[in-house]
């Protein structure tokens, strides 16, 4: 078991204006390993199959317990967390991209600002300035309860958002986590006071008019969010959203 070895092919850029280029490493197989273990081994001894030093391969991680989504990356064609795809379910040579849809700032690393600027757009929070200090606020129903702790469990990796094909550069399509959050957030009692404004923001340049209904989002959700029923769910209180403002008119 010490001499079996593990094959992987990065696809490495060394900055964020250079071209990209594809690397190949192999080192010795341990069991239980992930794909941070691999880059782990990788970065004490960064050596290629060619016998060429090179420097680390950069990527990011935290938790390693997948619940910070920073380590998410392509891993063998699927966009995923690299601390939860462990080496013994995956198909070799396993073959390592950054998720492209985001602008890449070296190697594995990208930059998702683009998630945070739609979460922004949407007001993806509930107010907690002062203005609504008033005590207790209201209690969820049980019911909605459940189902919104489902969607809180969203930690903005942007694995959908690399599976959606219509966020490219041609588009400037939100991403299904923004809408799902939207749902979220107006259904909170105190979130729902912005309800009208996440509405005009989903109606906006970008917005759900604009998902082309794949549902890759749902299959590659590391949390198994419901992403496509919020798509639903949003999209029909965007149609009544818009009537109504229509008729008041």
């Amino acid at each position: 078991m010490s001499q079996k070895e593990i094959q992987v092919i990065i696809e490495r850029q060394d900055r964020a204006d250079s071209q990209p280029y594809t690397q190949e490493f192999r080192i010795p197989y341990r069991p239980n390993m992930n794909v941070i273990a691999i880059l782990m081994e990788i970065q004490r001894n960064p050596v290629d199959t060619n016998g060429k030093q090179s420097a680390p391969v950069a990527w990011e991680s935290n938790c390693l317990e997948e619940i910070c989504g920073a380590c998410m990356m392509v891993i063998n064609g699927k966009p995923r967390q690299a601390c939860s795809a462990l080496v013994d379910q995956l198909e070799q040579p396993i073959r390592l991209k950054p998720a492209r849809t985001f602008p890449v700032v070296r190697d594995l690393v990208i930059d998702r600002s683009r998630m945070f600027k739609a979460l922004q757009k949407v007001k993806a929070w509930v107010p907690i300035d002062g203005t609504y200090d008033l005590g207790p606020g209201p209690r969820m129903a049980e019911r909605d309860r459940q189902w919104a702790y489902e969607l809180s469990k969203c930690f903005t990796c942007g694995a959908c958002v690399e599976a959606c094909p219509n966020v490219n550069e041609r588009t400037s399509f939100i991403g299904p986590f923004a809408i799902s959050q939207v749902r979220l957030f107006n259904t909170h009692p105190t979130g729902e006071m912005h309800k009208e404004d996440r509405l005009e923001a989903l109606m906006g340049t970008g917005g759900i008019h604009e998902c082309g209904n794949s549902q890759n989002c749902v299959q590659v959700c590391p949390k198994g969010i419901p992403l496509t029923t919020s798509i639903a769910a949003m999209n029909g209180a965007v149609n009544r959203h818009a009537i109504s403002s229509w008729l008041k008119r």
